[in-house]
Order: C-alpha cells, then structure tokens, then sequence
C-alpha cells in the first residue's frame, strides 16, 4: 500500500460517504446482486474486483441510477436520493465524478467542450470562466493545454482516459467513480495514472470508487479492497484480508502466478513458493 494509506485514520472513526444495504440488482430472471451490502469511507481509493460477468459495473451503475434495483437502500453522502427533493438531488448530482470505462468521450465535441459539458448543465457561468476551469481541469490531470481543442479521435488511450478523468472532476465532486480506469494502457501508462489518482485525492480530498482487475492499481494506490462474487460483496478490507480469506478465487486471484510481479513482501513471496 501507498504511504498515504497508511496516514488514513481507524475505520471506526471514518465517515461513510456511500452506504449501499440489501440490494438486489437483476434482469428478467437473472438476479446478478443479491442482498448485497458495501460501505465506503472517505478519503479512500477502494478497489473493487471480481471475476468477469459478476455484476462490478452493474453495481456502480446502480449506484448511480443508470440502472433500477429490485430492492435495498442506497445513501450517497449521508443523503438518500430515493426520498430526496429536486433541490437535494441537483446538489447531490454535483458532487458525483464518474469515469466510464473506455473514457465515453462525445465524439463530436473537442476535449474542452467535454469537460464543460457538466457545467453547462448544473452551472450557470460565463463562457470565459468555464474555459479558465476547463484549462484547469485539463492541467489537474497532466494533459498539455494544446489539448483542449482536440478531439476524441486525435487522443492517445492514455490521453482519452486523463481528458474523461478532467470531465468526472469538472464540478469539483466529493465522490469519484473509476470503470476500469486502466484497462488498455500499457503498464508505464497505468502505473502514471494510478499514481496520478492517489495524487489528486490526497490533493483535492477525493474519495474513490474504482472498478478494476488491475493488480498494480490494487497493490499500489489502493487503501481497501473489496470483491465481487456470488453475488455478494465476499471479503472487504487490506491485501492482509485478502490473503488470509479462504475462498478458491480470491486466493486465485491474489497468490496466482500474475500475482507474483506485485508480491511486496517476503512473507507473501515465502508463502506462494509453499503453494507451487
């Protein structure tokens, strides 16, 4: 872990930002969530993992009402947006940052227009005050300012995935949420933007929610790990927790041979030399 995880106070002292209780997520006949429960605190980058097709970014999309739940609760920074009026989810709505996986950048828009598409729609500014934040944004995240008016179609995998990360902080959020912020970069490119989130939430205070399969990104910048199976969150905690929790997968996953290339310690490398 980061030295700035460790800088992190006692869970029990930590302020739950999003609290998701007994939900139950399906399609048709297929129930992909069930009675599934996660807190998240703030101030920290959890990772959150699984195998394929066990319902990670159905889980965030949930959260993020792009997709309906069958039942439970969900609160967002102490709010519940199921019995909060117009006012209250409006305010709600700007303090959420999401990266799609992939970047989902509109095509048809430069780079700055992107990143002022959500003042557009929750601010009422001058033109010239959205370009100053714009530039700003575009700078936060390592871009050069020549990329404001480029479009998608000109960007590098790296650059679309540093100009979607400008776009989820273009309201200065509270809460950000990460898909697979490093899928398809190469593995100077992902280590650059993990350090690059670690970097803006001690910064800027963020509180992170990134989905990932991403092992670097679990070893190195993540502060708490929590994985997806069986339709239910399974073990939730550090790569200590991670270790010791006897499930097939979840020893798979973190003591398998792709494993080794981050095993920081020579307790874990003794114990996968036991294991061959």
């Amino acid at each position: 872990m980061q030295e700035s995880a460790n800088k992190t106070p006692q869970r029990e002292k930590r302020q739950v930002v999003l609290s998701v209780r007994d939900v139950t997520v399906g399609f048709g006949s297929n129930i992909v969530l069930d009675n599934l429960n996660l807190d998240i605190y703030r101030g920290e980058i959890l990772g959150f993992v699984g195998a394929s097709g066990t319902g990670k970014s159905v889980l965030m999309r949930t959260v993020l009402r792009l997709l309906p739940r069958r039942s439970g609760k969900i609160e967002i920074l102490g709010t519940d947006y199921d019995s909060a009026d117009d006012a209250q989810r409006m305010e709600l709505d700007t303090r959420l940052g999401v990266l799609f996986q992939h970047g989902a950048l509109f095509s048809s828009l430069t780079v700055k227009e992107n990143i002022q598409l959500p003042m557009r729609e929750y601010l009422d500014l001058p033109q010239s005050l959205m370009d100053e934040l714009a530039y700003l944004k575009i700078e936060m995240v390592g871009l050069a300012p020549d990329a404001a008016d480029k479009y998608p179609s000109e960007l590098s995998g790296g650059m679309i995935k540093r100009a979607a990360l400008a776009r989820a902080l273009a309201l200065d959020p509270d809460l950000v949420f990460l898909d697979e912020p490093t899928s398809g970069l190469d593995p100077i490119g992902a280590a650059e933007f993990d350090m690059l989130i670690a970097r803006l939430r001690d910064t800027l205070g963020l509180t992170v929610y990134m989905v990932t399969h991403d092992l670097d990104s679990l070893f190195s910048v993540c502060d708490r790990i929590a994985v997806l199976g069986q339709k239910r969150v399974l073990v939730e905690g550090t790569l200590d927790d991670m270790f010791a929790f006897d499930d097939p997968w979840v020893q798979a996953y973190f003591r398998g041979k792709r494993a080794r290339s981050v095993v920081t310690t020579e307790e874990d490398a003794a114990q996968l030399q036991k294991s061959d």
